[in-house]
């Protein structure tokens, strides 16, 4: 008797081994998992051979590309200020590593269209990590998106806070930004406006390993973090009882003033025996590395004394000062500084044009008063970029961000705003930041996805573990915690 062929069928399994697209199997506690095969069905005749007919359709758990599913392209900038008082070691690697990870892991396409890298590595290169160039490929990255599309930026490099210069009492907070390698700060307002554009349907994913970068993306929802409303009614309770209603601005001055001595690590009694939030030049309350040998850490913190000292250096300008940063930015960089900066720029020139001064010719010094000259003297070219600028009002330019909160974007922080991020070194002279290597060895250890969610509880997890103080962050929509990283 002729018996039926027998045919093999190989499984295809896809992400984790626990693939929730299989089927519920029922078997008995003494019973082996069953086998299932497709059945061939054959017809026989009695002039001819066995005739097989076609097999049927393959499962929709086979293995085949989504025609549903976007590009993949990312932007990943990595700046170490080799030569600078500012230098750091690791950020680099932590860009090298992330573009092997996005190629291995994620199919990111290894090209100039698929990954876009910034870096200082190379000053001969000729897309440096200034302002304008990150700004630049960022817009690129957003205007081009559509539905479906994974856009993903990483910033490993200094973090800085820049204080109100608007001179209102009512204006006491701080534009958290991220500092390219030109000094031409990018801000979280700029962050939150360029989210905005992502398309419906498209994730932006971005992870910030540097100092206060928990802020970076504002408004949006804080997932896991602590930085928002604790810190700030902290600080509101003190600035009440120190001031007795003095005034909003004079206990913001006082409070630039503590921690601009702090960063150079001279600590000020407070009232009351309250110790600072942070510190920025603390590297000595930074952890040992977990290894056991001894290394260096450094944290990614731009303290504002120094930043105003690389500004000086870059610009050849010595009379930068708290109250004309903001100014001083626009001078030098025009139309491609910050467009929050230029908002501010149009707010304050009206008002000293307008004989507003309230104390802002004070604050602002001789640059200001040097720009409006150049004003009533009629070269309106070198301010088009500021006047050109839509603003409703002066609190529109206030420290902080008054943007709507964006819907499509993720945001992973190596730390609280208030908190500084680690450059490590080990013994050996591997050097990355804190946050980039526990990411790495987060995947490295699971083949399968893992969310938003818990990439930052882990990250939390490890870095607490091998004694860093900082805390990653998580800033998005509900909708997009369980969502997978990256993609």
């Amino acid at each position: 008797r002729t018996r039926p062929p027998t045919t093999q069928h190989s499984s295809c399994q896809i992400g984790n081994a626990s693939d929730s697209r299989r089927q519920p199997q029922t078997k008995s506690p003494s019973s082996k998992p069953h086998q299932i095969h497709a059945i061939i069905s054959i017809h026989r005749t009695p002039r001819g051979p066995p005739r097989r007919l076609a097999a049927p359709t393959p499962s929709p758990t086979t293995a085949e590309p989504n025609p549903r599913m976007g590009r993949k392209r990312a932007v990943l900038v990595g700046i170490n200020y080799a030569g600078t008082k500012a230098e750091l070691k690791g950020c680099h690697n932590d860009v090298a590593r992330m573009r092997r990870c996005l190629v291995d892991r994620f199919g990111f396409d290894d090209d100039g269209a698929g990954i876009r890298v910034l870096s200082d590595a190379d000053p001969a290169a000729p897309l440096q990590p200034t302002g304008a160039n990150i700004r630049r490929e960022l817009a690129r990255l957003v205007a081009d998106a559509r539905p479906g599309d994974s856009l993903f930026f990483h910033y490993s490099g200094h973090g800085t806070r820049l204080p109100a210069e608007t001179g209102q009492d009512d204006d006491t907070g701080y534009d958290e930004c991220i500092v390219p390698s030109d000094m031409n700060l990018i801000t979280d307002q700029d962050f939150t406006e360029l989210v905005q554009k992502v398309p419906d349907g498209c994730l932006f994913t971005i992870v910030s390993d540097s100092c206060h970068s928990g802020g970076l993306l504002d408004k949006a929802k804080e997932q896991i973090g602590h930085s928002t409303k604790q810190n700030k009614a902290q600080q509101g309770k003190r600035e009440d009882r120190s001031d007795s209603g003095s005034g909003g601005f004079r206990s913001f001055l006082k409070q630039t003033v503590r921690e601009a001595f702090e960063s150079q690590g001279v600590h000020l009694p407070r009232r009351g025996g309250q110790q600072s939030s942070y510190d920025d030049d603390a590297e000595s309350e930074e952890p040992s590395l977990d290894s056991g040998t001894d290394g260096h850490v450094k944290n990614r913190s731009l303290p504002l004394s120094t930043f105003i000292e690389m500004l000086k250096e870059k610009t050849g300008k010595d009379d930068i000062e708290v109250g004309s940063i903001r100014m001083t930015l626009f001078n030098v960089f025009g139309e491609d500084a910050s467009p929050k900066i230029k908002k501010f720029m149009k707010v304050m020139l009206e008002k000293l044009q307008q004989g507003q001064h309230g104390g802002v010719v004070g604050l602002v010094g001789a640059l200001a008063q040097e720009l409006i000259r150049a004003k009533l003297q009629g070269k309106q070219e070198e301010l088009k970029p500021a006047m050109e600028q839509e603003v409703h009002g002066v609190e529109e330019v206030y420290a902080g961000t008054t943007a709507r909160a964006p819907h499509n974007g993720v945001l992973i922080s190596g730390c609280q705003t208030d908190q500084t991020s680690a450059d490590a070194t080990t013994a050996k002279g591997l050097s990355y930041g804190a946050l980039s290597n526990a990411i790495q060895s987060i995947l490295a250890d699971k083949d399968g996805k893992v969310s938003n969610k818990e990439l930052v509880l882990r990250a939390r997890q490890l870095l607490s573990k091998q004694g860093y103080k900082q805390q990653p962050g998580l800033y998005c929509s509900d909708r997009h915690t369980e969502v997978a990283f990256i993609c």
